[in-house]
């Protein structure tokens, strides 16, 4: 079953320090450039698995979008519906510590920003007979409501990525039961200001997949909860970690997998990319077996 993802395509910038980030004065280190964004990453991740996807997202008419396109689409990614708009393409900028863990990052999503409710009704038909819809919550109300709407109506299932705090926040009144949630994915602080995990439920959310760090992840249904250990893996860039997961969760999903095993999935494709310098890793699929 193929999967359609509507999201973020960035360009990620990422420093890590060769010591101990010291606040206020230049570090000695190490930059890499790859291509990013919460849905892209998911995308990509997805189709390197195996799973045919296709995605829905907007980048600069600059040379960062013409690589960004392309190496999405050599990762095997159906890139027909990424629309190119006159802003700069979107870049990630993280700074890592000597440890690999994210210790500031600035996102520039403009390109995102534009996307609109037309250009995702225009991925209706492959939104219509996908096996799952992913939604970045990075994307504009009327876009992420538009693809939303498109999967009710066709019966397929929505998954969410709460993404940060402030889109978490944005997105807490559209979880009122109106339209139905397959799942969505916060960690702590989002699910904060999203409501307790048993109240969204209540409110029709299918699967509430509460990602704890280290300390792996809960899964809330309306027949209880789960708890589920991390992997221990040796770290060095934590980037894409939570797309990976989230990605291969959908993947087992899709594959006919129980939520509790796709998750425990999404685990080993964390451990996996955390290990890695990659946002993410072209040998997933491999690795994982």
């Amino acid at each position: 079953m193929s999967a359609v993802v509507v999201g973020g395509a960035n360009m990620d910038l990422k420093a890590r320090s060769a010591r101990p980030v010291v606040a206020g004065t230049s570090n000695p280190g190490q930059v890499l450039r790859s291509p990013g964004g919460v849905g892209r990453n998911i995308a990509e991740n997805l189709a390197r698995l195996g799973t045919p996807t296709t995605l829905v997202a907007a980048v600069g008419s600059d040379p960062l979008g013409d690589e960004l396109v392309a190496a999405t689409a050599a990762a095997g990614v159906g890139v027909g519906f990424v629309r190119r708009v006159p802003v700069p393409t979107g870049t990630y900028v993280a700074v890592l510590d000597d440890d690999g863990e994210l210790t500031v990052a600035v996102s520039d999503m403009a390109a995102t920003e534009t996307l609109t409710d037309d250009d995702v009704r225009a991925a209706g038909r492959a939104i219509a007979t996908a096996g799952l819809l992913v939604l970045d919550g990075n994307l504009p109300r009327p876009a992420l409501l538009a693809g939303w709407d498109l999967a009710a109506e066709a019966g397929v299932p929505v998954v969410i990525d709460p993404v940060s705090v402030p889109k978490a926040a944005a997105l807490a009144d559209l979880l009122n039961g109106t339209r139905p949630l397959f799942a969505i994915t916060p960690n702590l602080d989002e699910l904060a200001v999203l409501g307790d995990a048993v109240d969204l439920v209540a409110r029709g959310v299918s699967l509430v997949w509460v990602r704890v760090g280290a300390e792996g992840s809960r899964l809330v249904t309306r027949d209880g909860s789960t708890r589920l250990p991390s992997i221990p893996a040796r770290v060095v860039d934590v980037t894409g970690a939570g797309d990976a997961m989230l990605a291969a969760f959908c993947h087992g999903v899709l594959s006919g997998d129980d939520p509790i095993t796709a998750a425990r999935l999404g685990h080993a494709a964390a451990a996996l990319t955390v290990a890695s310098p990659l946002t993410v890793r072209p040998d997933l699929e491999e690795a994982l077996r």
